[in-house]
């Protein structure tokens, strides 16, 4: 399964970022536990998704609309940043790490991870909703040599694993799109 596992992982697009990360060992959730977790995280997976989208500022739109929607967009930001300064400040997250992860696992470094084989919980923060964490049950596993660990996920309902995937799809999408847009400018 391990070998599987990360061949899977290997093969789709991943999200490569520094996260507020915490993995810890953690007992298999039981049925209704898991369930409670997927729908958690199909909420945090809509509120990121949200959050994150921005439209693109043409500079051709200068319609009232627009502009009002812009405001509204200003102020929903600020409220957020309220909520989750009152929620978890930033001296309460994990620190950063480096991870990478798509609906099927992450890397994270080796420092800290339970032994292979062991079943963990990765709880994965966001900044723009940083106080509700996607919580993502697993197994530690063999991964790359590179001083880096691999949880597969394990109990993820397909429809949390394809929100995921399309929430890193269009991470990729918007990176590759800043690229083309600064190798232009230079």
């Amino acid at each position: 399964m391990s070998e599987e596992a990360w061949k899977g992982f290997s093969e789709r697009v991943t999200w490569d970022g520094r996260f507020h990360a915490t993995c810890e060992p953690a007992a298999p959730p039981a049925a209704a536990a898991l369930a409670s977790i997927n729908d958690r995280n199909a909420n945090v997976l809509v509120a990121v998704a949200a959050l994150m989208d921005r439209r693109v500022d043409t500079g051709e739109d200068d319609n009232a609309l627009s502009q009002e929607v812009a405001r509204l967009d200003a102020k929903l930001n600020v409220l957020m940043e309220i909520v989750n300064r009152l929620l978890l400040p930033q001296s309460a997250l994990p620190p950063r790490i480096s991870l990478r992860f798509n609906g099927l696992g992450a890397v994270l470094p080796w420092e800290g991870l339970p032994p292979v084989g062991q079943p963990v919980l990765l709880k994965l923060h966001f900044d723009v909703v940083r106080a509700l964490p996607l919580e993502l049950p697993g197994v530690r596993q063999a991964g790359p040599l590179d001083g880096k660990g691999f949880v597969a996920f394990e109990g993820l309902s397909e429809p949390v694993r394809d929100e995921i995937e399309r929430l890193v799809f269009r991470q990729h999408r918007r990176q590759v799109a800043e690229a083309r847009a600064h190798a232009t400018q230079g």
